[in-house]
């Protein structure tokens, strides 16, 4: 697992993280969201051991970054933004680097590469050089270097970034299947791609966290509404009376056909369109069109890092 406490990383004046804490439990995949510069990539650095905070430490699996660096090292798989393979090299002989250079017994290694390639699913690329690889599969052989050695934590920066749809969506699955039994922490800037991959997400903005939970509990952190929209005709000076204080109208304004479309906020999450139906029958009025729908992530996200970069 990876435990981050009260992290605090400088750049000379620039407070790049400050005082974060968290954690990542072995079995959950945590999405790491926030605005360019906002201290993801810097976290995730730290967290690998490349480089140290002013304050506050991180274990991997109970290994102190201060006092067991190599170990931390040895528990990790890390993958940057940024791939780094040798172009040169075939994706077999790369792999067979990388495991010689992660200690793996020179006997167990043909097996390691076989597995990897198979995991990572690049068969098809196994003997050609990594210059002539596209995006997408460049991206699997970093993904395959950083689990070749069996991690039990995994890091990932902006896996996804640059893929074609189908490859997400294989890259997707590769990461819910090994976060079964590896604690993964990995960043992206794609939001529904941490809202269908993640058990947990984190936001961080200007170098501190703003938001963690779930993609719900993150939805009633930020706002804690419910939107609805209808489309209401009759007397609507009465509706409004009658209306409870738990809705807030947000927007009103006429329609075709004599209806008015409205929309309200609920501070409360329970689905509340039957009585907002009964209240139309009570004051006599009709609905042509009536929805619910919570917060989405996208929203969440702009309310939590306003005055960050997007």
């Amino acid at each position: 697992m990876i435990e981050v406490e009260n992290l605090t990383k400088r750049f000379g004046s620039t407070v790049a993280v400050d005082d974060v804490s968290f954690t990542v439990k072995p079995g959950e995949v945590v999405g790491f969201l926030g605005p360019n510069g906002a201290g993801k990539t810097t976290t995730m650095r730290v967290i690998t051991g490349l480089i140290y905070p002013q304050s506050g430490t991180v274990r991997v699996n109970g290994k102190d970054i201060w006092e067991d660096p190599v170990e931390v090292r040895e528990l990790l798989g890390y993958l940057p933004e940024a791939t780094p393979l040798y172009d040169e090299m075939s994706v077999t002989d790369f792999l067979r680097f990388i495991a010689t250079v992660r200690g793996i017994p020179r006997r167990e290694i043909p097996a390691k590469v076989d597995e990897m390639i198979k995991v990572c699913s690049l068969e098809t690329m196994a003997f050609k050089d990594i210059s002539e690889l596209s995006r997408g599969y460049r991206q699997r052989v970093g993904l395959a270097q950083a689990l070749i050695h069996d991690p039990p934590v995994l890091v990932l920066d902006e896996l996804t970034s640059g893929l074609d749809p189908s490859q997400i969506l294989e890259i997707r699955r590769l990461v819910r299947e090994l976060g079964k039994e590896k604690a993964i922490l990995f960043s992206t800037h794609i939001l529904d791609e941490a809202n269908k991959t993640c058990d947990r997400i984190l936001i961080i903005n200007n170098g501190r966290l703003v938001g963690e939970g779930s993609p719900h509990d993150l939805a009633a952190m930020a706002s804690g509404e419910t939107i609805y929209s209808l489309e209401f005709k009759g007397d609507t000076a009465l509706f409004t009376e009658k209306l409870p204080d738990r809705f807030k109208i947000t927007r009103s304004q006429p329609g075709i056909e004599g209806y008015t479309g409205m929309e309200l906020t609920c501070s409360d999450p329970a689905d509340h369109s039957e009585e907002l139906f009964d209240l139309t029958v009570a004051v006599g009025g009709k609905l042509r069109q009536l929805s619910r729908r919570e917060t989405t992530l996208e929203e969440v996200f702009l309310e939590l890092t306003k005055g960050g970069e997007a």
